[in-house]
């Protein structure tokens, strides 16, 4: 056995750590179906919009700070005033010229191809009755007539939406009116060659007029009054928020400038006032503008297109009342209706309808009349419809009593006829839509011009009233430089 010497000094032992050191990743053992546990994700940094954030908050610690962030707000808020108040009297100045402009001149042109319409088919039946002496005047009312409704539909069509629905019954005119003329044509020939196949031909043109072209034409005129009504109520609501911004924005100019007195005693601060100027007549303006374009807008409503509605329903009524009145003579009693227990013809029933529908007109527009150049005529017109149920009324015993030629002659005749008190209405309520529509234009006219250069005013003055704003804290600020 071999021994090791023995030198006298303790052997030298390694140092033993204080702690065992941590063994590697990849020697660390892990237990089995368990995963390696993921490294802590990396500090996330902070966003622009954070840093930003921290920044104006530093900066509103000092007073120059401060001065920035108010400047910044009180220009913020003059421009929006401004660009507020343009983007909503644009609107408003807008509808009010479709009021002026389209809508309204639309809907009476569809008031007008009613018209024409109801005024050819009452045309027709009057040549007719004439026979082979049909006079070239009532032929020329006819063929006028006809010529008045292409031409309009040709203006709705070019000032309708494509694809609305109004577009639909202008195309579904367009196509009935050749029909109607074909039927009147034919009608017309048989009578003047004798034979009573003109009548039927007559009355199916009637029918094709009063059960399909005449109720187009009512559907076309609703649909654009409606438009009309559209329009009216884009063109007078309060521009609530321009309003309140505009007030808001006086408010904050107001506080900067008391601010701006506690701190340095004084009392005008030029930019700032320029400011409040600026926004004190944006203000003003866009109040003034509104209440005088409302008012007007509103009047031409309530003294225009009201009267205009009514004016349109009378003489619609007088025109069909005329037609009904020459198809009693036309049908000679083939047609009839059951009312009650009483068996009546059929055409002088609705005639007796149109009449009670016109009376009930015209004294509406005698109470909606503002003055007497837009009465008078409406009180001509309701003389002219009472004489004219006085001879109605003596022609129809005429001809219940077999004496249908004094019948004709009191309907179609020279003199003394029921067709001079209609010619008589039908003047009358001409002129008094031909008054009632200049008033219309007039005060429509003045709604929409109290709003001209108001959507460019109040960009201008916004901008000015901002720069106006940057400049006044500007000279706050070079205080401190």
């Amino acid at each position: 056995m071999t021994h090791t010497p023995h030198t006298g000094a303790p052997p030298t032992l390694p140092a033993i750590p204080s702690q065992p050191p941590a063994p590697a990743a990849s020697a660390v053992p892990t237990a089995p179906g368990r995963a390696t546990p993921p490294a802590p994700p990396p500090a996330r940094r902070r966003t622009a919009f954070a840093e930003g954030v921290d920044q104006l908050r530093h900066a509103a610690t000092t007073e120059p700070g401060r001065l920035r962030v108010i400047g910044a707000f009180l220009a913020s808020l003059v421009v929006a005033f401004g660009a507020v108040t343009a983007w909503q009297t644009t609107d408003r100045a807008a509808a009010a010229d479709a009021v002026l402009t389209s809508s309204q001149p639309l809907t009476s042109d569809a008031a007008d191809i009613y018209r024409s319409l109801a005024d050819a088919n009452t045309a027709a039946s009057s040549g007719f009755l004439a026979g082979g002496q049909e006079s070239a005047a009532t032929r020329e009312r006819y063929e006028r007539d006809i010529a008045t409704a292409a031409a309009k539909l040709v203006n709705a069509a070019a000032d309708a939406a494509p694809g609305s629905p109004s577009t639909e019954t202008i195309t579904e005119l367009n196509r009935l009116l050749p029909e109607y003329k074909g039927l009147v044509e034919r009608a017309r020939t048989y009578n003047r060659q004798g034979y009573p196949v003109g009548g039927a031909y007559l009355r199916y043109a009637n029918e094709k007029m009063q059960q399909e072209m005449l109720p187009a034409a009512q559907d076309l005129y609703t649909k654009e009054n409606r438009r009309l009504r559209s329009d009216y109520a884009d063109a007078t609501p309060p521009p609530w928020p321009a309003i309140v911004l505009g007030l808001a924005t006086l408010a904050a100019l107001a506080w900067a400038q008391r601010r701006t007195y506690l701190r340095t005693h004084r009392v005008l601060n030029p930019g700032l006032v320029a400011a409040t100027a600026a926004a004190g007549v944006v203000l003003l303006w866009l109040t003034a503008g509104h209440v005088l374009a409302r008012s007007h807008l509103d009047a031409s409503y309530d003294h225009g297109v009201r009267s205009l509605d009514v004016l349109h329903d009378a003489r619609i009524a007088s025109l069909k009342a005329r037609g009904n009145e020459n198809l009693t003579l036309v049908a000679r009693g083939a047609e009839t209706r059951k009312v009650g227990d009483e068996t009546l013809d059929a055409y002088d029933h609705d005639f007796t309808r149109d009449m009670d529908a016109l009376a009930e007109g015209l004294a509406h527009a005698r109470r909606l009349a503002d003055d007497d150049t837009g009465a008078q005529p409406v009180t001509a017109a309701l003389g002219g419809m009472t004489e004219w149920r006085k001879r109605h009324a003596a022609a129809r015993a005429q001809d219940e009593n077999g004496n249908y030629q004094q019948a004709l002659d009191m309907v179609i005749g020279a003199k003394g006829t029921t067709g001079e008190c209609f010619d008589a209405v039908d003047e009358s309520l001409a002129r008094a839509l031909e008054h009632e529509e200049a008033e219309f234009a007039a005060a429509a006219g003045a709604g929409r011009d109290a709003l001209t250069g108001l959507p460019t005013g109040a960009a201008v003055l916004g901008v000015l009233g901002a720069a106006g704003a940057v400049l006044g804290i500007g000279r706050r600020l070079s205080e401190y430089r």
